[in-house]
């Protein structure tokens, strides 16, 4: 009797305990960063504390930081429940870092019409030949031992980073570079149920294909961040804070420029934080602003203006500078050209044109008629009446005497008395 009761609760619980079963989705969609590490993070600990069965990393990434890629591989390699990552939709891509975190997966799944492998190498081209050796055999040695911890190929996994090569899903799957492809998140969990994986918590057996599925999103704060570290968007707020803060120079009481620029400013600098910034593009940037000032102050005839443009060209190219040939992190040369076109206009045009307005000679009251010139109708010796626009006017000569009929010019007013001197021609 008491065996057909255990058997009678075991045949209604068991199943009941299995759809009970949960699996958390997150979705990386564009480079790895700190902000993308951290939100990884933070589901794998909510997954583990929600008693999720496994969290699922939908990726399309065409790289990133191979800092962030790090600190990836390690909360993947040492998470304490299964981590599957799933390079989906149809046409996504994980490039260069994307490949150490697909492979780095307890479970690595894609999509039909998605592709692995690292990107061309960027950044080596300012690095001599034996540092580039050193960062590819370092990047080399990093995936070999990711490989390795996860029974996957090895050898292509060393090629995908001396060689830049890509795979499509079928070819992966052939290769063990991945698990399996699955057209849809459906088939992707129909697929794992059943498996063991081995854990930084131990032997773990996934219960999938019933489960509830809950998907966690990046909260307001990192969704800002994710945007903020985006390379494109730090320039643009670095320029526009040069902007607005010489705006506000150029046209004191302004206030909104100046508080814009230093707020862009400050934004720009914390978030460089996060990426391998060159400071030597950044100087080359700021003398690039000095020399447009300096091209409406001075009479260069352009070659101020040449200079400007081609330290700002520079400079922006420098400006995100990667070590490493996983790095996908630079400035779009589009932006880079709109940008510079942009500041060359503004320091030529809009502050020129401040500068120019603050020059001019007051058009109407007494000081209109500084540096004005006119006819002595008298001696004066030192005082005597003078002809200016057709009026007559008191005037007292600061220069010595002055005959008759003499040109003179106006050098300051003083109570409705002209101060004059001389005329040299």
């Amino acid at each position: 009797m008491k065996q057909a009761l255990i058997s009678f609760a075991l045949f209604f619980l068991v199943p009941s305990m299995l759809l009970a079963q949960k699996v958390f989705v997150i979705k990386i969609d564009g480079s790895i960063n700190p902000v993308s590490a951290d939100f990884i993070r933070h589901s794998i600990d909510k997954a583990n504390s929600g008693k999720a069965t496994c969290l699922v990393i939908y990726l399309n990434t065409p790289g990133g930081l191979l800092e962030s890629t790090r600190r990836i591989v390690h909360d993947l390699l040492e998470a304490p429940l299964p981590v599957v990552v799933y390079v989906a939709p149809s046409g996504s891509h994980a490039g260069s870092a994307g490949v150490f975190v697909t492979m780095a997966a307890h479970i690595a799944a894609m999509a039909p019409g998605t592709n692995i492998g690292a990107a061309h190498p960027v950044g080596l081209q300012a690095l001599d030949t034996v540092m580039s050796e050193k960062v590819t055999n370092d990047a080399a040695a990093f995936i070999r031992s990711i490989a390795s911890r996860r029974n996957r190929n090895l050898e292509w996994a060393e090629e995908s980073v001396r060689k830049s090569l890509s795979l499509t899903e079928n070819e992966a799957l052939k290769k063990n570079v991945i698990d399996l492809v699955a057209a849809n998140q459906e088939e992707l969990l129909n697929s794992i149920d059943g498996k063991s994986v081995t854990t930084a918590a131990g032997v773990k057996i996934l219960h999938t294909m019933h489960a509830q599925t809950q998907e966690l999103e990046m909260g307001l704060t990192e969704k800002i961040l994710a945007v903020l570290t985006d390379p494109n968007v730090i320039y643009i707020l670095m320029l526009l804070g040069f902007y607005g803060i010489l705006f506000e120079l150029y046209s004191p009481g302004a206030i909104l420029p100046g508080i814009v620029g230093v707020i862009a400013l400050v934004i720009a600098f914390y978030a460089m934080q996060a990426l391998p910034v060159n400071y030597a593009g950044l100087a080359l940037i700021i003398f690039a602003i000095v020399l447009f000032v300096l091209e409406v102050k001075i009479v260069s005839h352009g070659m101020l203006t040449i200079g400007g443009i081609v330290s700002l060209s520079v400079g922006s190219l420098m400006l995100i500078h990667s070590d490493s040939a996983l790095e996908s992190v630079k400035i779009s040369l589009n932006v880079i050209i709109a940008a510079v076109t942009v500041t060359t206009l503004f320091f030529l045009f809009i502050i020129g044109a401040g500068i120019r307005a603050q020059r001019a000679k007051p058009a109407t009251g007494v000081e209109s008629m500084l540096g004005e010139t006119g006819e002595a109708l008298e001696i004066l010796n030192p005082s005597g009446n003078v002809m200016i626009r057709g009026e007559i006017w008191k005037a007292e000569s600061v220069e010595g005497q002055i005959a008759q009929g003499e040109r003179i010019r106006i050098i300051a007013v003083k109570h409705l008395k002209l101060v004059v001197g001389h005329l040299i021609t």
